[in-house]
């Protein structure tokens, strides 16, 4: 499938991002990254995802001017000015900066709506940033994307996410009139937070963070550790719906030892998302710093060895299918190489992260032209591999056969 691909590097940092709009009929999806911030800035450096919901309106006028908003308000610049560690703003003005941008930006789109429609826009958006200063990083979150900080060789940092059924935005909704049904806002909205969204933040008398649901986001400041800090993944929730934080962790690293080019490491994030079964946008950002995992001969030898294997065993496999007189079908061959002990699979991405290698006849992603079909085309199907855990309780079940027409 086609993705959009940039990379970049500076203030000593490297960051690659890929996007890509899955089974979606429309990519609502959006995202920045800046190193070098204006207003004096320099050293500092902005990331963030912007994961749109009922349109992406929204999410794209937030990633062109969302940093605009929270850099040039006067509660950010108090203190700053200057581009030097020495008068880094204080973490409290930057903490408060973030959320008064916030919250103007949530404003002026409700008033620019109202002027161009006659009627707010019904889109809204999700939003996870990191903003990245000499001394500190600040992760920012409003909805249900995720960012998590690598420190060590662990996860070290990630964000809660915003979903109605938490007790604290349970509260606040009840508190504005509102229910949680369904593990949704009234039934409709799976975010409790969100930029946008003017639907639900009508209530009279109720200020903007009181509403059904808050443009407030939580901002979290982390001293910087130049030894320990590894990489920062940012992504929408079409990512953390199939990987859990410390599997795309170990997945990251994994493929840091065996490459340096970051692009290439996030279509692969990507691409496994996809082929676990994730239907939604995926968009995914990650920042490295100096101490991130460097690539390894002994890694890099490892993996070529794993995908000779793989394909002479897709070779092995569909040879025999056809000295049986059927047709080539991926899904058995995907059914045997999942109930098999394979040494060296990337940790986290698992079988999944190599279906390239298990299907000769797809092509591989790209990054220009239309989309490429899956194997069984024309019906798009799509085979996705459980985790083990899952394929153990499943009696046999090792996988499930996802129809998109």
């Amino acid at each position: 499938m086609e993705k959009h691909n940039a990379h970049g590097e500076g203030n000593g940092l490297r960051y690659g991002l890929s996007s890509m709009q899955g089974w979606r009929v429309e990519m609502e999806d959006a995202h920045t990254a800046v190193i070098g911030l204006p207003n004096g800035l320099d050293p500092w450096s902005f990331f963030a995802v912007y994961d749109g919901h009922a349109g992406s309106q929204v999410a794209r006028y937030c990633c062109e001017h969302l940093l605009e908003h929270i850099t040039s308000n006067p509660d950010f610049q108090g203190g700053g000015g200057g581009g030097g560690p020495a008068v880094e703003p204080s973490v409290d003005s930057v903490k408060s900066g973030i959320r008064t941008g916030f919250l103007q930006i949530d404003d002026h789109m409700r008033q620019i709506s109202e002027k161009k429609h006659g009627g707010a826009d019904r889109s809204g958006s999700t939003a996870v940033g990191v903003m990245v200063s000499p001394r500190h990083i600040y992760f920012i979150n409003c909805g249900d994307s995720r960012g998590l900080l690598s420190r060590g060789g662990a996860v070290h940092f990630f964000t809660q996410d915003h979903k109605p059924s938490n007790p604290l935005e349970k509260e606040r909704i009840q508190n504005a009139g509102g229910s949680v049904m369904i593990q949704r806002v009234n039934g409709s909205l799976a975010v409790s937070r969100a930029l946008g969204d003017f639907d639900y933040k009508c209530v009279h008398g109720k200020g903007p963070t009181e509403q059904l649901v808050s443009p407030e986001p939580e901002v979290y400041a982390i001293e910087r550790s130049e030894v320990e800090d590894e990489f920062i993944v940012l992504a929408c929730d079409g990512i953390w719906d199939v990987m859990a934080n410390e599997e795309l962790c170990d997945f990251v690293r994994s493929r840091l030892e065996v490459t340096d080019d970051l692009e290439r490491v996030c279509n692969e994030i990507v691409d496994t998302c996809l082929y676990k079964g994730s239907r939604d946008n995926m968009s995914v950002v990650l920042v490295c710093f100096v101490s991130a995992p460097k690539v390894s001969p002994e890694a890099v030898k490892r993996e070529a060895e794993l995908d000779k294997y793989l394909e002479g065993r897709v070779e092995e496999i569909l040879k025999r299918q056809g000295d049986e007189g059927q047709m080539p079908d991926l899904v058995h061959v995907m059914r045997t190489l999942a109930s098999e002990s394979i040494p060296n699979l990337p940790p986290g991405g698992e079988l999944a992260s190599k279906t390239q290698h298990q299907n000769p006849a797809q092509e591989p992603s790209t990054t220009t032209g239309p989309a490429q079909e899956p194997y069984h085309s024309p019906a798009q199907l799509l085979w996705t591999v459980p985790r083990k855990e899952e394929a153990e309780e499943a009696e046999g079940n090792e996988g499930s056969l996802l129809l998109f027409t």
